[in-house]
């Protein structure tokens, strides 16, 4: 087959990327960020508090702003009767494969709050869920989770922290509805108070074909590799949760698209309400208090150092060579869930 010179960067490019463990897809720099992503501003799919806002709104709101980091926030200045406004977003580029690697400075966290950083593919839930952070109210453990179509269930090791429920079908016998399969972080420095306290971490999430891999590192102990820009999973360690064992990863997630929200109350941090701290210390309905207590918000927000996503140099070479995955179709839902245990 003879070769013209325009096609040859194109293919050294191709054999250089063949050879990388991972290489950089998509680096999500302040400047471009929101430029990236879909604002939802349908009704919340989990019954929230919440009014989730466009991008201008949330702009001349300050719910959103960028610098050397990239803030997200909840309004702090209103009572909202009607739900406190919020943001959720969605990339717009959606994944198959790949890892995705979170630096926070900041975590939302307090009483009523119910944030998340997640993965969705199309057609819940048959397109599956990565629920990467997760927590309520006063939560101190994160919380990853899975959720997808019948027949996906997970070994309970292989990871450092604990296994809450081990089968991922959102109906599985003897699991509350929609539960899934999922696994708390060992750290109380992994969420909310704790993790802003210690000037917040990096989340990294391999997904393969074969198994979807959680680290979670404090400020203190991120690999350099993370830094350099050459993350090489093999040398982390055990990650703090490892979803695989009777489940085939490929046939239960599809395309998957990038997702941050700040709902309030719903059906997990409000189901849950009287049973922690928050009713204890703050009485009434957690409605009640999102409603009409601005001011204790100000710590419901994310500020995110960097959000890159790496693909293998199989992947990228075949990005390359033009094989282009469709984009994710159907409602960018959260889905519904319960949750075991007190919060």
């Amino acid at each position: 087959m003879r070769i013209t010179s325009a096609l040859l960067p194109v293919v050294g490019l191709a054999a250089e990327l063949a050879s990388a463990a991972y290489v950089l897809q998509d680096d999500y720099t302040p400047d471009v960020f929101f430029d990236k992503f879909d604002f939802f501003t349908e009704s919340d799919p989990t019954n929230g508090h919440v009014q989730y806002v466009d991008r201008g709104t949330a702009e001349s709101g300050q719910l959103i702003s960028t610098g050397s980091s990239i803030h997200m926030g909840v309004d702090t200045a209103n009572n909202a009767p009607d739900g406190r406004q919020s943001v959720r977003l969605s990339s717009t580029q959606t994944y198959h494969h790949g890892l995705f690697i979170l630096d926070l400075g900041h975590m939302p966290t307090g009483c009523g709050t119910w944030p998340a950083f997640w993965l969705l593919g199309p057609d819940w839930p048959n397109g599956g869920e990565v629920d990467i952070i997760e927590g309520v109210n006063d939560a101190t453990n994160n919380q990853m989770a899975l959720h997808t179509s019948d027949g996906c269930s997970i070994d309970e090791s292989g990871f450092s922290g604990s296994v809450l429920t081990s089968n991922c079908f959102v109906n599985a016998e003897g699991q509350d509805t929609n539960a899934g399969c999922g696994i708390q972080s060992e750290s109380t420095e992994s969420y909310g108070a704790g993790f802003n306290s210690a000037s917040g971490g990096v989340y990294a999430t391999e997904w393969t074909g074969d198994a979807i891999s959680v680290w979670f590192f404090p400020r203190s102990s991120v690999p350099e590799d993370i830094g350099s820009g050459n993350p090489d999973p093999s040398s982390w360690g055990t990650p703090s949760g490892r979803f695989a064992g009777s489940c085939d990863i490929e046939s239960h997630f599809g395309d998957m698209q990038i997702i941050f929200d700040i709902t309030f109350c719903g059906d997990w941090a409000g189901a849950v309400w009287g049973t922690g701290t928050c009713s204890a210390n703050n009485g009434g309905s957690c409605e009640d208090f999102v409603s009409n207590n601005p001011t204790a918000f100000e710590e419901a927000y994310w500020d995110i150092n960097s959000l890159k996503v790496y693909q293998d140099g199989a992947a990228a070479k075949r990005d390359i060579e033009q094989v282009e995955r469709p984009k994710a179709r159907g409602f960018p839902r959260k889905s519904l869930r319960a949750r075991a245990g007190t919060l």
